[in-house]
């Protein structure tokens, strides 16, 4: 009898997830378990396979609660900066006309509604303007969701129709017709303000690299050359200002204090975020490669060391051979296969001979695996 897989999401439960011993990740594995019981009796750099990995619990989405012995009151709201737009319905009565609140006008109007003994819901879609709005209309009494951004009307947008569609959507929702919203988790004050550190490092990243590409551009008009990768880092300018034009040098000056500046504020935040995670479990499937590219903070002994890829230099590849321990970091989990053999003078992806760890031995020269 043939079988049909209706989800793609869907796994039998005769499938082992445990590799065989034949293929050549686990092989891997296995030679740099070894490695690791050679340099560090007693410790292991393959983790079993039945240990549990850490998952976060999972975070419910809001529901509106119906409370029958008041009469329900519907409002859908499109929202703007400067006015509100709302179309209510009392009941399964018709919806009524739209009416203009400001933000503080509406707050109050809902907490006049609230005293007259009305059971108060609230729709908006989710937008740029935060949930300010969404929480001063929760602590009027009112149940407000907010919902993903959809197609209300059609290419006949205005409005009021939109308004007026959201509360049509409400109160079918409200009805029993989960299929008409789609409610978000609105965060806490607190992991707003922690989301903005993880988003502000990503809005700087941005701003460096178009400052970079602009600088490149530059040189290319006015000089038909090609600048180096990091081209205000401090080896790179000096090069650089015994060879460009002395106007073309003022110019990328003032381009290379903002870059640098940048760069001052992304270190900050990067070191805040490592502060954020140390000694925290995590969830399974974030990785390294996940968190950054970069390593995090490290400490075998009284050898400690932040390795940032994109400012290695030969200083800090000598003395990150000489204080560190590969293998531990390895077998802690610290850092990957490739990044252990890097560290102790591995192989050819490593600046260095082979090793037989983390790649087949390639030639010498080559930059250490990102």
């Amino acid at each position: 009898m043939k079988t049909y897989i209706l989800k793609p999401t869907m796994t039998f439960n005769t499938l082992t997830s445990v590799p065989a011993s034949h293929k050549p990740c686990e092989r891997a594995e296995r030679a740099v378990d070894e490695i690791v019981k050679a340099f560090m009796p007693g410790k292991s750099a393959v983790a079993p396979a039945h240990q549990p990995r850490f998952v976060p619990p999972p975070q419910p989405l809001p529901c509106a609660s119906l409370v029958a012995e008041r009469p329900a009151l519907k409002l859908g709201l499109d929202v703007h900066l400067e006015f509100i737009m709302v179309v209510a319905q009392r009941g399964h009565l018709s919806p009524q006309a739209p009416r203009k609140f400001t933000p503080d006008q509406l707050v109050e109007q809902v907490k006049r509604w609230r005293a007259e003994g009305l059971a108060v819901y609230c729709v908006q879609e989710s937008c740029g303007f935060g949930f300010v709005l969404h929480r001063d209309l929760v602590r009027a009494g009112a149940q407000s969701l907010l919902i993903t951004p959809v197609a209300l009307k059609g290419r006949r947008k205005t409005d009021k129709l939109d308004a007026r569609a959201l509360c049509l959507r409400l109160s079918r929702y409200l009805d029993g017709n989960r299929e008409e919203l789609s409610p978000i988790r609105v965060p806490s004050p607190e992991e707003q303000r922690r989301r903005e550190g993880t988003r502000r490092r990503q809005f700087l990243k941005r701003e460096v690299r178009c400052l970079a590409n602009r600088g490149h551009g530059q040189v290319a008009e006015y000089c038909h050359q090609k600048l180096p990768h990091r081209w205000w880092a401090t080896r790179n300018w000096k090069k650089l200002s015994a060879v460009l034009d002395a106007w073309l040098l003022g110019v990328l000056e003032k381009r290379r204090e903002l870059i640098l500046a940048l760069e001052a504020q992304l270190d900050v935040l990067e070191a805040q975020l490592l502060l954020r995670i140390a000694g925290q479990q995590r969830p399974k499937g974030l990785g390294e490669i996940t968190l950054g590219h970069w390593m995090r903070k490290c400490a075998i002994g009284s050898a400690s060391i932040i390795a940032n890829r994109s400012a290695v230099t030969p200083a800090v590849v000598r003395a990150t051979r000489r204080s560190l321990d590969p293998m531990a970091l390895r077998a802690e989990g610290a850092v990957g296969a490739g990044t252990a053999c890097w560290a102790m003078g591995g192989c050819g992806r490593c600046w260095s001979k082979r090793c037989g760890v983390c790649c087949s031995g390639n030639r010498a020269g080559k930059p250490p695996p990102r």
